[in-house]
């Protein structure tokens, strides 16, 4: 940065680094780039892309895939097979936090004690 670069190279920052770590590298970056230093960015963090880039080229074993904005890109039935999974829908660990929800259920209920009773002479 102290040559004053006009292209700057960024190969996987992101790996490795937590959410919090992520956020502040994305800080950075966009401060980078609103010195007017264009970014060249690889990376397999699909939201860290599209939250920085405006153009995005997605590659699958080295031959470009689809190159456009960062909706173009979402929405492109290949780079949703190959990198992005089924489009989600709900709230993040919806699913699981119910499943989750129901074994504690199930579980509290084989643990309450017996409020059956018998009389004598029956089987308990």
């Amino acid at each position: 940065m102290a040559s004053e670069p006009g292209l700057l190279l960024l190969d996987e920052p992101t790996a490795g680094m937590n959410p919090q770590e992520t956020r502040a590298t994305e800080e950075l970056v966009f401060a980078i780039r609103d010195k007017g230093i264009a970014v060249l960015l690889i990376e397999h963090d699909m939201r860290f892309v599209f939250n920085l880039s405006d153009r995005v080229a997605v590659l699958v074993q080295g031959e470009k895939l689809v190159e456009g904005t960062s909706d173009v890109v979402q929405a492109d039935e290949r780079v949703i097979a190959a990198y992005l999974g089924e489009p989600f829908e709900g709230d993040p660990g919806e699913a699981e936090a119910a499943e989750v929800e129901a074994a504690e259920a199930a579980a509290g209920a084989a643990d309450a004690p017996s409020t059956t009773s018998s009389t004598k002479g029956e089987a308990k």
